[in-house]
């Protein structure tokens, strides 16, 4: 009997020995779950534009998904107000974000002062935002801003303009809205860059705001192109639906190839006008980039890696009539999500 408890007594403690020599599956070396890895975590990622009509920021929309996509531990919400005129609305979206407690918010203000309070709840409650596009004033409450430098898209505008125009005529500068940070900068970029390189060059108009439609922007510039119908010779509106509305503005009243068209941001009409000398240029961004950045960027906050960078440029560029069949500007005139 003593030879048989001495057997069990040596198992069990062979057994015993076997069972901590080692973390359970999944759990920490007490054979508990408190450890396990947060790989399968999906992080709640809103992105928030300043709209979601125009094709721009359909473009922003495709890059965010491809990021998460790569990611694979995102979730994209994708939600922006009803007008780019509405920062009421936008405000709203951020706050119900906000009260869903998603991971993080990636913004877009439509205003850059009227937003800074709303993202400085969203940091209170504990939710990054990464901003995009357009710039705060106040970034204190920010993780990270990835954009276009707008400033020198402006300039960029200017030098084609007077390329166009020979160094000389009479120019329109159409704004956009009040309060919108990225287009004001490349309003300031041109208007600069326009005073100091072509002197000769004579600004006509540039304290008409076109709106945030192509419908308002249509009759903003016939107005402000019958105005000075005996001087202009140049008109430069600095995004894609101020540019649409510009362009319809220039077919109706007979001034196309007579004022030299430069805009900001790409569609299909205003593409095909590189071709038929109704568009003298398009200053491009990165939009699909833009988003992918953006996304990233949070991610990489959430996470808490320590390499975030609190400025993010997304590039600019210049398409013309002579180099818009290159791959660099067939690639950002019509980025993938469009091409058939």
């Amino acid at each position: 009997m003593k030879r048989l408890f001495a057997t069990l007594s040596l198992l069990l403690l062979l057994f015993g020995c076997g069972k901590s020599e080692g973390p359970a599956p999944g759990g920490n070396a007490a054979g508990g779950a408190k450890d396990t890895p947060a790989a399968s975590k999906t992080y709640k990622i809103a992105v928030i534009p300043k709209g979601t009509t125009h094709e721009f920021w359909k473009s922003v929309h495709f890059g965010a998904e491809e990021a998460a996509k790569e990611l694979g531990d995102v979730e994209i919400l994708w939600k922006g107000p009803l007008q780019e005129n509405d920062r009421e609305g936008q405000i709203a979206v951020v706050q119900d974000f906000i009260t869903k407690k998603v991971s993080g918010i990636c913004l877009a203000p439509l205003d850059s002062q009227a937003l800074v309070p709303t993202v400085t709840q969203s940091k209170e409650a504990g939710i990054p935002v990464v901003i995009f596009d357009s710039g705060l004033d106040d970034e204190t409450n920010i993780v990270s801003y990835v954009a276009t430098d707008n400033r020198n898209g402006g300039v960029l505008a200017a030098e084609q303009m007077g390329k166009a125009l020979g160094g000389k005529g009479g120019v329109i500068v159409l704004r956009y809205n009040a309060g919108s940070e990225s287009t004001q900068q490349r309003e300031e970029g041109f208007l600069e860059a326009l005073q100091k390189k072509f002197p000769d060059i004579k600004v006509l108009s540039s304290d008409e705001y076109a709106g945030t439609t192509p419908e308002s922007s249509l009759e903003k510039a016939v107005q402000v192109l019958t105005k000075h119908k005996d001087e202009v010779t140049g008109i430069f509106a600095v995004c894609e639906p101020n540019a649409a509305g510009v362009l319809k503005a220039l077919k109706e009243l007979g001034l196309v190839g007579k004022v030299k068209f430069i805009a900001f941001d790409p569609n299909q009409e205003l593409v095909a006008g590189l071709s038929d000398d109704s568009v003298h240029g398009i200053v491009l961004q990165d939009p699909v980039k833009m988003g992918y950045l953006a996304v990233k960027s949070m991610v990489q906050q959430l996470k808490g890696e320590s390499d975030i960078k609190k400025r993010v440029p997304t590039g600019e560029y210049v398409a013309t009539p002579e180099n818009r069949d290159t791959d660099e500007m067939k690639k950002l005139l019509v980025p993938s999500q469009f091409k058939e």
